[in-house]
């Protein structure tokens, strides 16, 4: 067991640590944004959520049965919630309980 005196230090250097990641983007940026780094701000968004559709959609089977109509369902579901009603939560959460739903049914 940990002393008292040791978890404070251990909660200090944390909270230390935490504080200086969070405040070194304003220091090391403090004349500018790079264009760089607004570049990376627009492009990663995309690519993070293209990376994340190609891993959930990589165990797929569409040569045996339900030949990947749930997923595709799905995924239909949620863009066009998402087209309709610009709410990622719905469009989500939607597409997951449909997703679920399906592949009980099939």
């Amino acid at each position: 067991m940990i002393s008292t005196t040791h978890a404070l230090l251990l909660i200090a250097v944390m909270a230390l640590g935490t504080m200086a990641l969070r405040f070194l983007p304003f220091v090391l940026f403090s004349r500018g944004t790079p264009k760089i780094v607004l570049y990376l701000g627009e492009v990663l968004p995309y690519a993070v959520i293209a990376m994340l559709v190609v891993y959930c959609l990589k165990g797929t089977k569409v040569l045996s049965a339900p030949y990947g109509i749930p997923e595709a369902v799905s995924v239909l579901l949620v863009v066009l919630l998402h087209r309709w009603k610009h709410s990622t939560v719905l469009s989500i959460l939607a597409g997951t309980i449909c997703y679920m739903v399906l592949i009980r049914v099939m």
